[in-house]
């Protein structure tokens, strides 16, 4: 019935439920759902039954009861199948036992889309099988970690079903399966570690294992007894059938393997097949169905006792990934740097992953913690990252196949997974895991052998050799977990967060610190402005006072310190002045001649400070783009603290130069004056500070103050080295605007 031939493209598309045969060691008929006539009937009843299978054919099932010597003289078929459909459910009814020529056998029942599969198989269960499964169940679950459970469960089967070997076989995630557990007889090779690939039990054969969870081959060399029936193109579904045949391909298989008798039972976690506990037996051997309940029993409770040891290693996990996070989260919140809460402390971004290693790629800063690549790896990274990949996640634990940069490094960072914090500007997180370079044993070459067959097919050959054959994996990490990347996603959205919150803060600080500049430049030029009415007036009246002839020396001295003082504060009036218009002021961009500049300026300083005796020395002094006046400023009061400050030194010298990089024209204005002390590092450019050293020279504190500001407003940078007694230089940044 089924002329199905399985070549190198339909592999995975083999109908093994519509075999069109059962195995021998019992019998089936199938009826139709509607009017309980038999629809099909194996050839093989007439080895049970003194019945010809085509006789029966189209037949009422009753015509079966004469057939059959039961245990009750009132027992009818046709009633047992009845009483399931009323439940619907057979599961009380399985297996009905019956005598057929005073040898005792089994009725189970099962659908089969338009019909009913009832079969027939011989007992031969003689001792009690659920005080066994009791104790079997007991003695399994006192292993507290998944391998002694494993270990255990595997023992437990063997003594039930006292099948030579008794192996667990796990599913792996690319299909392939590995033995993780192995009970067998002293005088057979181990499987233990072996690897099969995924091949050798195609997906159909999956999903019939997660209806079936038991499966019996009770002899490869028995001939398969054919599948009757007078309906034309309409094979009979066996999906749920215990007696139903198997794929040649496997037979094969098995035959190459030695193995005469197999039985699998199904390991289901979360609705998917986990594995399998999987049997063979060196001689034919049939199992009671009652011996494969119970043992399908000891697979359901060890598919529970799985899934839940399992769910409890993933929720102790996910737990402490969800506490780094809230820990994480608190530290974002107490701490200034967002850098520097992610990784000074004990719990940190590497906590929230089982990597090795973690980068975070912020404000243009680089940190790193545990084993990472250099840091012109991780950067180069990042921007394959940044242009290779749009997701907010990305992933891999082959990273070297993929970029091939990564070579070099697959020995720390074979794996990695990146989180963007801001595309644009290309801030992320990534999490690194090293190389797992890993031997996996296969039972024989994992690629089955091609075959040219009569018909001129390339058929798949069931490997021949299962001696153990070994494949060195390199370029490949450990695989990111689900719950790693949720973890990653959980982190990614608290930094987000945060960033936003405080970038919102910061925002609202530029408004009030804009609102304050606003104020401030209207109170100090208003204040200003105000007090040099009264300043002119103490002025006027003490020069007058100066003219009366009469006063003595001692009223002399006091008016001129008046004076001395006015004009000191007069001074300072007119800094603070230039200090409002620098905020106040409009920036006119333009393009400044700077060695004319310089000049003008030099003439300006060295004739207010009578500096005749001081060298200038000018460098490469490129033009800039910035508003000419505010420039000047700069310059003048860079230039005239150089001069100011060297005058005492036997021979002053004040150098200035420039150079361009990055997109800036840095310029240098250097002395060799008393210089600054590391203590007042910090106060150089605030609003009326001055050095002790300095208390002598004339000075309000208000001129670096002002250079701060113009060049702040200029989108350009300001600062300085320097070395007590040894001189200062000062460093202004314009950025080179086209």
């Amino acid at each position: 019935m089924n002329q199905f031939s399985v070549d190198l493209t339909n592999c995975d598309k083999e109908p093994i439920h519509i075999p069109g045969k059962i195995q021998a060691h019992g019998f089936l008929i199938a009826v139709h759902k509607n009017d309980f006539h038999i629809t099909y009937v194996s050839e093989n009843i007439n080895y049970f039954l003194s019945k010809q299978a085509s006789g029966l054919l189209d037949q009422p099932l009753s015509a079966l009861d004469h057939l059959l010597t039961q245990q009750e003289p009132e027992f009818n078929i046709e009633d047992l199948l009845k009483l399931g459909i009323i439940r619907k459910n057979f599961d009380a009814i399985n297996p009905h036992p019956i005598n057929i020529d005073k040898k005792p056998y089994y009725i189970t029942i099962s659908e089969s889309e338009n019909n009913w599969l009832i079969e027939f198989e011989p007992v031969t269960l003689q001792y009690d099988i659920q005080g066994i499964i009791g104790r079997s169940a007991s003695a399994m679950l006192q292993g507290r970690s998944v391998s002694s459970l494993l270990k255990g469960a595997a023992l437990e089967v063997k003594k039930l079903i006292n099948y030579d070997r008794v192996m667990i076989y796990k599913f792996l995630n690319d299909g392939h399966g590995e033995v993780v557990a192995e009970e067998k007889n002293d005088e057979l090779e181990p499987f233990f570690g072996l690897h099969y690939p995924a091949s050798d039990i195609p997906k159909q054969a999956r999903e019939l294992y997660k209806l079936n969870l038991t499966r019996l081959i009770a002899d490869v060399n028995e001939q398969d007894s054919d599948i009757l029936t007078y309906l034309t193109d309409q094979p009979l579904d066996l999906t749920k059938s215990n007696l139903r045949a198997v794929s040649p391909i496997h037979i094969q298989y098995l035959k190459n393997m030695g193995v005469y008798s197999s039985f699998s039972i199904s390991l289901i976690s979360h609705g998917e097949l986990w594995g399998l506990i999987a049997c063979h037996n060196y001689s034919p051997k049939f199992i009671d169905y009652k011996a494969r309940e119970g043992a399908k029993l000891i697979g359901q409770i060890l598919s529970s006792a799985l899934e839940y040891r399992q769910d409890e290693e993933d929720s102790e996990m996910v737990e402490q990934f969800k506490s780094t996070a809230a820990i994480l989260s608190e530290y974002l919140s107490q701490d200034k740097y967002l850098i520097d809460a992610l990784t000074d402390h004990q719990r940190n971004i590497l906590s929230i992953t089982n990597a090795t290693g973690a980068a975070i790629i912020f404000e243009k800063r680089l940190k790193t913690i545990g084993q990472v690549p250099v840091d012109e790896d991780i950067l180069e990274l990042a921007e394959w990252l940044k242009t290779s990949n749009d997701e907010s996640i990305y992933y891999t634990h082959r990273l070297s196949e993929i970029h091939s940069p990564a070579k070099k490094y697959k020995d720390i960072a074979s794996g990695i997974l990146a989180c963007n914090i801001s595309k644009d500007l290309g801030e992320m997180i990534i999490w690194f895991k090293p190389e797992l370079i890993t031997t996996i044993n296969w039972a024989g070459n994992p690629d089955k052998e091609v075959v040219l067959s009569e018909n001129g097919l390339l058929n798949l050959s069931p490997r021949k050799s299962f001696e153990a054959w070994s494949e060195v994996v390199s370029n490949t990490s450990e695989k990111w977990m689900a719950e790693e990347i949720a973890s990653v996603l959980r982190i990614r959205e608290i930094i987000i967060t945060d960033v936003n919150k405080k970038a919102n803060e910061i925002r609202l600080l530029n408004e009030k610190l804009q609102s304050a500049y606003e104020e401030l430049d209207t109170f100090s030029y208003t204040i200003s402005h105000d007090l040099r009415t009264p300043l002119t007036s103490i002025k006027t009246y003490a020069e007058l006072m100066l003219k009366n002839k009469s006063l003595d020396d001692h009223a002399i001295k006091m008016l001129s310190r008046i004076l001395i003082g006015a004009d000191k504060m007069n001074f300072l009036i007119k800094e603070i002045l230039n200090l409002a218009r620098v905020g106040r002021s409009e920036i006119n961009f333009e393009t400044i001649d700077m060695p004319s500049l310089i000049q003008e300026i030099k003439s300006e300083v060295w004739a207010a400070f009578k500096a005749d005796k001081s060298e200038l020395i000018l460098g490469h002094l490129p033009n800039i783009k910035g508003d000419r006046t505010m420039i000047a400023q700069v310059f003048t009061n860079l230039m005239s603290n150089g001069v100011k400050y060297s005058l005492m030194v036997e021979k002053p010298v004040i150098e200035i130069s420039a150079y361009i990089e990055g997109g800036e024209t840095v310029y240098a204005i250097k002395d060799n004056g008393i210089g600054i002390d590391n203590r007042y590092y910090d106060r150089v450019f605030e609003l009326f500070k001055r050095m002790d050293n300095v208390k002598e020279i004339e000075g309000t504190g208000v001129g670096l103050a002002i250079v701060k500001r113009v060049v702040e407003r200029h989108h350009g940078r300001v600062w300085f080295e320097s070395k007590l007694n040894a001189g200062s230089t000062f460093y202004v940044a314009f950025k080179n605007l086209q």
